[in-house]
């Protein structure tokens, strides 16, 4: 028999209790258990005025945020829209069924004002970090680091060439980014190295063509993960720039081994972070092992000798050829003594050309000089301490961890929607980096504390 409803909707009164309507099993409910913002008020009591009309609580804008990176609703207006229709969102928020969805407008406000001044996004990102560590989640032996390129809120057609004169006092460009892009002008690491287009809507963004394809505006979310369980330590956003996103590594780890005093004991990362000079810091400064392969351009593709055929003499601070005649950095004495030492940090050794003129091996070494030129970098000793640990099993395993780090970035922009930027700016760019980050170690977290704790950690 076909069934009817019983009645319309016209009831007047209604038992309803939201927490009854929640899956046992929802994300949000394991989350909720690892997530505690106590201390929040406290921290953003200078940043509120002790009189006035009370403000939105800030605990609801920041679950209402973390619901929207957790299910990837990039659009602040749909993220309303959602939280007032979603029985489950407005249990996460706090919100009963009568209580109304703060103004999408709200966020904007904040997040320009008392959010960005006192750094709470780092604040959030912070407190979640330490949960993780309460929880085992961190073992702080190894940490591995990379880099992910993310598009910028900017149109290939709004740009200019960089060497271009641009009238940034137009009041059409009085935007924050542009702000931001004057204030860092001064700054030496932007000046060395300008893009070929910039931006005029979002000129921090660099112009690239990393993935391949058609080039366009993009920052980099560089991640310091820790492998034992993939926990993010740290987030910083940088220009979709090689040299940036490697001078972030230092930063990361500073700031880490600062605020937690955790300092890894190998640090992975791909060729980019095996530079001669990162090589160094990681080695001489900060005692940490490179599992990274090293930057090496001295192999020849053809049958001629490399550089890694010649011996080295460290007493002697010479090279010695496969024939056995050595390569100095300097074959007379000078009345001045001289470093050697060339603008791209290295030595150059020679041999003499009556050793090489003589030589059967002439032909394998340098058949279109008359000698021999080997050009040693002032870091060859981190160089070659990273080329020792190449060779061990712990390498190898390594190389296998650093997946970690792939994986976080493709959960970013296939399960969070972050491909592409909504806010503008570095600050911009900071809080949504931060943000997502924070997320996922959120999601991670409420993984493990619903399977139980870690077997190690």
């Amino acid at each position: 028999m076909m069934g009817q409803l019983s009645s319309g909707q016209d009831r007047l009164f209604y038992s309803f209790n939201l927490e009854d309507h929640i899956p046992k099993n929802h994300l949000l409910r394991s989350i909720d258990r690892c997530l505690d913002l106590s201390d929040l008020r406290h921290y953003l009591a200078d940043f509120y005025s002790p009189i006035g009309r009370p403000s939105i609580d800030p605990e609801l804008m920041i679950r209402m945020l973390v619901v929207g990176y957790c299910y990837g609703i990039r659009s602040e207006r749909r993220l309303c829209e959602e939280a007032h229709l979603n029985l489950a969102y407005r249990w996460f928020c706090r919100l009963s069924l009568e209580d109304e969805v703060p103004n999408h407008s709200t966020f904007s406000k904040n997040r320009h004002g008392r959010f960005r001044d006192s750094d709470l996004f780092r604040w959030f990102f912070n407190e979640v970090l330490h949960r993780c560590m309460d929880a085992g989640l961190v073992k702080g032996e190894g940490f591995a680091v990379d880099a992910s390129i993310i598009k910028a809120d900017a149109s290939r057609q709004h740009g200019a060439p960089s060497d271009e004169e641009i009238n940034w006092r137009d009041p059409s460009l009085s935007t924050r980014a542009v702000s931001e892009y004057l204030e860092a002008l001064d700054e030496e690491g932007l000046a060395e190295a300008l893009p070929k287009r910039l931006s005029l809507t979002d000129p921090l963004a660099r112009w690239t063509a990393a993935p391949g394809g058609p080039a366009f505006f993009a920052y980099s979310t560089n991640y310091l993960i820790d492998v034992e369980h993939g926990v993010i330590m740290d987030v910083e956003p940088t220009p979709a720039h090689r040299t940036a996103e490697v001078e972030s590594t230092k930063t990361m780890i500073d700031r880490v081994e600062e605020l937690f005093d955790i300092k890894p004991d190998r640090l992975i990362g791909d060729t980019a972070y095996g530079t001669a000079p990162m090589l160094a810091w990681m080695v001489e400064e900060k005692d940490i092992e490179p599992h990274v392969p090293v930057w090496d351009k001295t192999e020849r593709k053809n049958d001629s000798f490399s550089s890694t055929d010649f011996h080295w003499n460290d007493e002697a601070e010479e090279y010695s050829c496969p024939a056995g005649n050595p390569l100095r950095s300097e074959w007379r004495a000078f009345k001045n003594e001289r470093s050697h030492v060339t603008k791209a940090n290295t030595i150059i050794f020679r041999s003499r050309q009556t050793d090489c003129a003589t030589c059967p091996m002439k032909t394998k070494c340098c058949p279109n000089t008359a000698f021999r030129k080997i050009a040693r970098s002032v870091h060859e000793a981190a160089r070659d301490t990273a080329r020792r640990i190449a060779v061990t099993p712990s390498y190898q395993r390594s190389r296998h961890e650093r997946k970690k780090v792939e994986m976080l970035f493709a959960h970013l922009k296939r399960i969070l929607k972050l491909d592409r930027l909504r806010l503008r700016g570095m600050s911009g760019a900071t809080d949504e980096f931060t943000l997502a980050a924070a997320v996922q170690n959120l999601r991670r977290l409420a993984k493990f504390s619903s399977q139980g704790p870690p077997v190690t950690g």
